[in-house]
């Protein structure tokens, strides 16, 4: 199959119609991401006559597309993987370990099911609050359409996510391909599966895929994966999936492709080599882009900038008043907890006595492959082009005693330190429980407290975490 309608899915935006008196809101809602339903149901127990419109499914790309059913799908290739290795631990499983896809797929899509209804219900049962199925377009700074029905109001707020990027590549059009949407519908093996891009959604479904048992190449143009990372810790999780089977293609341009009698054949540019990859299907992991170019926002004055991102403030509001813009189509974030913060921003600065900005976030975000990678605040290298005095600690896994004992020592910890505030700038946690374990660090920047506080900590044995204040202890600059 090619895209989903998220993926290929723009709709032309209709053109405006007059109906009459539009119906008066206090408040409307464009979309059931992270950020809509809460601020919805919060807008409504303010006593706000509020309207929340979504196009097709309720709970957004994390309900949908991305955080459940990924995860679920995680977890399941990560129980294949260590059904494979029982006998490190003593325990025999007879025969050969298969993975039964129409099986991962039908608890997958359940727990989809279940999160969709929950957010739907939810607005559905609130006060003050109707929902409208349909795809919304502007028709003024104030006026939103809905299908048949006019809507206005004084206050709107846009959460219509984001989608895959599609490259321009010679050939795609003809033949089938998959991205992180359409490949939540795959209920079988593929034999071969092929990936371009490096990054946090090509790396996931990559070991995924290889842990269920395909056969798995992933193409990417840096000279590394992950490339806003440091080069440490793409150079690590690079010897991970590849310990795992995963072949990778770097520094590779990918610059045509066409069907095959297996499946589909790609024409790469290494350097100066032309090279011609096979496979049985196809995943597109190259970016995203907002869901913004069918809302008609020219019509309302609201402003993006060149890749189609509603541009705001610091408290999220667009350049036309009473308009504001969360989660994935303003560029500030791409990712769960930032869309929900986002809410909690609006929220606070509408309703409470503790006004919130967007500048006050510390860059947080989680790679889920096995084990995972927690990051937050700088990197290395960005505090280095801050020209920031730093002093960094480094500990690989193998000298936790939560590792060993449980068998996965891969990875290691990293923390940086600003040498003559001794504030906590950034840490990256790879390895076992690594996106759990980074939030004893991220606490301790968010309360701008020296790490001296964290150094002299009692943590609980054994866990990950008591090796921080060990980690502390051997801050040195770096070489």
């Amino acid at each position: 199959m090619a895209s989903s309608a998220e993926d290929a899915g723009v709709l032309a935006t209709p053109k405006p119609i007059r109906l009459g008196n539009p119906l008066k809101y206090d408040a409307i809602v464009i979309g059931t991401g992270q950020a809509g339903p809460s601020l919805a149901v919060r807008l409504a127990a303010e006593g706000m006559k509020t309207a929340v419109i979504e196009r097709k499914f309720f709970g957004g790309t994390c309900v949908n597309t991305g955080c459940i059913p990924t995860k679920a799908m995680v977890a399941s290739a990560r129980v294949a993987h260590f059904a494979r290795r029982s006998a490190d631990y003593g325990v025999n499983i007879e025969g050969d370990i298969t993975v039964d896809m129409k099986l991962v797929k039908a608890r997958k899509d359940a727990m989809v099911v279940r999160s969709q209804q929950g957010v739907r219900n939810r607005l559905e049962k609130a006060e003050n609050c109707r929902v409208y199925q349909g795809h919304a377009v502007f028709e003024g700074p104030h006026l939103v359409r809905v299908g048949q029905e006019q809507l206005t109001a004084d206050r709107i707020f846009v959460n219509v996510g984001a989608r895959a990027v599609i490259p321009n590549v010679p050939g795609l059009d003809r033949i089938s391909y998959y991205t992180n949407s359409s490949m939540m519908q795959v209920d079988f093996l593929p034999e071969h599966l092929i990936i371009l891009g490096g990054n946090y959604v090509g790396l996931e479904f990559a070991q995924m895929y290889r842990r269920f048992g395909s056969k798995v190449t992933v193409i990417e143009k840096e000279s590394r994966l992950l490339a806003r990372d440091d080069e440490d810790i793409s150079q690590a999780i690079w010897e991970i999936l590849e310990e795992e089977g995963i072949s990778f293609l770097l520094n590779t341009e990918l610059t045509a492709v066409s069907k095959t009698q297996a499946g589909i054949g790609l024409t790469v540019q290494c350097g100066t080599v032309t090279r011609q990859i096979n496979g049985s299907h196809f995943l597109l992991a190259v970016g995203r882009r907002p869901n913004t170019d069918d809302l008609g926002l020219e019509l309302a004055g609201v402003k993006t900038d060149k890749k189609g991102y509603i541009q705001v403030d610091d408290e999220l509001r667009t350049n036309v008043p009473g308009v504001w813009a969360l989660g994935d189509c303003n560029g500030k974030g791409a990712f769960t907890h930032t869309s929900y913060n986002d809410f909690e921003i609006v929220a606070a600065n509408l309703f409470d006595s503790h006004p919130r900005r967007l500048s006050d976030r510390i860059t947080a975000y989680a790679l889920y492959i096995d084990p995972p990678l927690g990051r937050a605040g700088l990197t290395e290298t960005g505090a280095r082009q801050l020209g920031r005095q730093i002093l960094i600690g480094k500990m690989p896994m193998t000298r936790v005693s939560r590792a060993m004992e449980k068998g996965e020592t891969q990875g290691f910890m990293k923390i940086l330190v600003d040498a003559e505030t001794e504030l906590i700038l950034g840490a990256a946690v790879l390895g076992v429980e690594g996106d759990e374990v980074i939030h004893t660090i991220l606490d301790m920047m968010y309360a701008k407290a020296p790490y001296t506080v964290i150094r002299r900590a009692m943590h609980i044995h054994p866990t990950v975490s008591e090796l921080i204040p060990t980690m502390l202890g051997e801050l040195k600059p770096p070489e």
